[in-house]
């Protein structure tokens, strides 16, 4: 059997690599020309630990990031409104609180392809199915045959999109900067992943190997607003006066150059992942807000669950049915979630602010952690 992956990116490798250890032909097609350190920070939490372990990869992911102690959650003075200690969790699920920079994964994963199975600069421009086999065709005039395709390019893929014209991707009512820095000189707790419920906005950040610091800034705005587009990292840290230390700080520490700035999007849940011999994974299956932390974390199980699929069933029809069973109804409680802890967080309202972070300081630990463990239970 003959796959190809369409999208190089953290699903598309995971799914590449789960299929060439089972020894199966597996190619994949990245439409960005070359592959370059860009990104920000993610995390990882411990149902995606558990997936690359099954790859085999999860040591040398390990090695590149930082394991961190506990998720805190603070208002804009500083004071705590949730804190999670993840040392328990990680005990009894395996490391549930770790970072990395996207860049360093990406390269980990992509190293453990076998040579010759990564092609750069091939943009998908249509497919065609016929009989049990799937044609690609791409932008620079060539195509090619598999009797499985894999879509992972993303939340707008052109693949689903063929498949499905009316699913787009859905605006969540806020924009977002990211970005990686030296520290400039500031303390942080090096030990936890911190996030600032403010009335202007939710800022977050996290320590990745290095001396460097990953952060995250959401502010309220229209969709694909040209003067968020515009912000700089000064106007950003303003924007921010009256926020405790040292959110402004690190904002106005970043350089122009290392912004990353896009409107947060998901999908609305779909009702099916598998199209005859096209498989959707990842973004494009089920894009979900990153208020969670389970974007890639569900993108790579994805490909863990449909390696696990295809190996147990020699029938592909029936393997893929497996797979969407054992993955539509978890991935799309995460994108509820997710968008419905996003909402909650963006509040701007004092008196909805109030009551939101009195629950939430109310809300007993082993609620928040029964939660986590939810989400840290898979089915492999």
């Amino acid at each position: 059997m003959k796959v190809i992956v369409v999208g190089g990116g953290i699903g598309g490798l995971c799914a590449a690599i789960a299929l060439q250890k089972l020894g199966i032909e597996a190619i994949v097609y990245e439409a960005a020309p070359e592959l370059k350190p860009v990104g920000a920070g993610v995390g990882l939490a411990a149902n995606a630990i558990q997936a690359l372990a099954r790859l085999g990869v999860a040591d040398a992911v390990i090695a590149r990031g930082k394991e961190l102690e506990a998720l805190t959650i603070f208002d804009e003075y500083d004071n705590i409104i949730t804190n999670q200690d993840t040392r328990s969790l990680s005990q009894k699920y395996g490391i549930s609180n770790f970072v990395i920079h996207r860049a360093a994964l990406h390269e980990v994963l992509a190293q453990q392809l076998k040579p010759c199975t990564l092609y750069l600069n091939k943009r998908c421009q249509r497919i065609e199915q016929q009989n049990n086999q799937v044609k690609l065709y791409f932008t620079d005039a060539t195509h090619d045959t598999a009797d499985l395709l894999i879509a992972a390019d993303g939340i707008n893929s052109i693949v689903r999109q063929q498949l499905l014209p009316d699913s787009k991707p859905r605006y969540a009512g806020y924009t977002c900067w990211r970005g990686v820095i030296e520290n400039p000189g500031v303390k942080i707790n090096n030990m936890i992943s911190a996030e600032t419920w403010a009335p202007q906005g939710r800022v977050g950040m996290a320590p990745l190997p290095g001396n460097r610091i990953y952060w995250y800034a959401c502010i309220n705005a229209l969709e694909q607003d040209e003067r968020m587009r515009q912000m700089t990292p000064s106007q950003l840290a303003a924007h921010f006066t009256g926020v405790h230390k040292p959110v402004q700080e690190i904002l106005a520490a970043t350089k122009s150059d290392q912004l990353i700035w896009g409107d947060i999007n998901d999908l609305k849940p779909l009702r099916k992942f598998v199209y005859n011999r096209v498989v959707l994974l990842g973004d494009a299956a089920h894009a979900t807000t990153p208020n969670m932390g389970q974007g890639a974390c569900q993108a790579i199980e994805d490909a863990v669950v449909l390696g696990q699929c295809i190996a147990k069933e020699p029938s592909i029809a029936k393997a893929l049915a497996n797979y969407e069973k054992r993955r539509l109804y978890r991935t799309a409680k995460v994108i509820r979630m997710s968008r419905l802890l996003g909402w909650v967080s963006q509040w701007e309202n004092p008196l909805l602010i109030k009551a939101r972070n009195a629950i939430f300081r109310a809300t007993p630990a082993f609620v928040t952690q029964q939660q986590m463990e939810d989400l840290y239970r898979v089915d492999f």
